[in-house]
């Protein structure tokens, strides 16, 4: 089984058939969510001292950081899921 790696921004990489969701970090909810995955030692931070800009949501309940727009990940997801 072969798996596509999603470029999350500044080297960091995810397998995108995990992705659950791909989120803005800006409303009160992701920011409980964001807490929540601290506190329970669940939060990948990949941001590399950057601004967060996205929230990843993995189907193992892991949430990733991101320093690069939503917008564009879903877009570079989106590249990948398109059929060769």
């Amino acid at each position: 089984m072969e798996q596509s790696l999603l470029n999350i921004g500044f080297g960091s990489t995810v397998v995108a058939e995990r992705i659950v969701a791909i989120v803005s970090p800006n409303s009160a909810p992701m920011k409980r969510l964001k807490d929540e995955a601290r506190k329970e030692r669940r939060l990948v931070n990949a941001t590399h001292g950057r601004r967060t800009r996205s929230i990843i949501i993995m189907d193992s309940n892991h949430i990733i950081l991101s320093a690069i727009q939503a917008e564009t990940i879903s877009q570079r997801y989106a590249t990948l899921r398109e059929p060769s």
